[in-house]
């Protein structure tokens, strides 16, 4: 990334975290899914299929300029595999259309210098992939024998930032693997995270010696960055629940491909209400209401928006039942259910 671009991005997320600590009324961080099909099949993951169509574009403008409304200040574009899309370049120009930052997690395979050009043209400014091994196995195909020419690309044509996720946990069964993809990543330039990741189930487990020992390894190596701001893991770490105040449906939002918000990926069906009827007395309902789901969550991304509130506005349990209609994919939320892909 040209330091250019980074210093402005760097002050854009600096005006982002003053406006979160003095405000609660707005929406932080969204996700928002164009499609739900993937080109992989990780063993570990549950939000993909291999048949959806891509959400057509007006619809997914019309979903962006409600976020706007909402006062969202980030929108990171997920799945299934968003590069999919095909007409994903208009969804991020809409984006910072609105002045909002711009992302989008990718497993990175159709990456090429054609598509990171126009990635930079249509203005986007965080890009993360998720490297799960060294070489593919039966688990997860996100390797880095793979992916190592993709991430040559971006270091050579990319104008946005690039963090590169290890993990750690879900099955993965070569943890070291993770201190050789963190290498990779800060030789190329790359911020780098690491992720403890849940199982097909959803269960989370404490990591083992061996796992520790990657984690703690990587957690003080590599360029450091906002991605990295995750002393939850510390406890999950070791098997140990976290006492906090998720913000779901409120400072954080999750789109599903079929319009509707819900508290996360992991608890898809709750609110479960349009985006397009979602306002903001939702959210206030939804920042004052404890989530069964949070001591044993592993939902980085919540964690991080919700951090900026800790400190303030205690929560209340609320008996919590779908919107008619719901998508209810996971049943109600749940201690065990998680996922460590931020």
């Amino acid at each position: 990334m040209k330091r250019s671009n980074q210093f402005k991005l760097w002050a854009r997320e600096f005006r982002m975290i003053v406006k979160g600590l003095t405000s609660t009324q707005h929406v932080i961080l969204a996700h928002i899914i164009p499609t739900r099909r993937c080109n992989l099949a990780c063993g570990y993951c549950n939000e993909y299929d291999d048949v959806s169509a891509p959400i057509p574009t007006d619809e997914m403008i019309r979903r962006i300029d409600r976020l706007a409304h909402l006062g969202t200040t980030i929108i990171t574009i997920s799945g299934g595999e968003p590069l999919l899309h095909p007409e994903i370049e208009k969804i991020i120009a809409r984006i910072r259309h609105h002045g909002t930052i711009a992302g989008i997690i990718t497993n990175g395979y159709l990456l090429t210098p054609k598509k990171i050009t126009a990635l930079n043209e249509a203005g986007l400014e965080h890009l993360q992939i998720s490297i799960d091994n060294v070489t593919p196995d039966d688990v997860s195909l996100k390797s880095l024998k793979v992916l190592d020419k993709k991430l040559e690309y971006l270091a050579e044509f990319a104008e946005f930032s690039v963090n590169i996720n290890s993990v750690i946990g879900g099955g993965i069964r070569n943890p070291e693997d993770a201190e050789v993809i963190t290498r990779r990543a800060m030789e190329l330039g790359f911020s780098c995270s690491v992720g403890i990741i849940h199982d097909g189930s959803g269960a989370v487990k404490a990591l083992n010696r061996r796992e520790e020992r990657v984690y703690r390894e990587i957690k003080h190596s590599g360029k450091q960055s906002y991605s990295r701001l995750n002393w939850f893991q510390e406890n999950l770490a070791r098997g140990k629940t976290n006492d906090w105040r998720c913000r779901a449906g409120a400072r954080y939002l999750y789109i599903c491909e079929d319009g509707l918000v819900h508290y996360c990926s992991q608890q898809r069906g709750y609110p479960g209400i349009p985006l397009e009827k979602y306002t903001f007395e939702d959210m206030r309902r939804e920042y004052v209401t404890k989530k069964a789901c949070a001591p044993a969550c592993t939902v980085g991304c919540v964690q991080k928006v919700s951090v900026l509130d800790h400190w303030r506005d205690p929560q209340m349990d609320r008996e919590i039942q779908p919107e008619p209609g719901a998508h209810q994919l996971m049943g109600p939320p749940s201690p065990t259910l998680g996922e460590g892909i931020t």
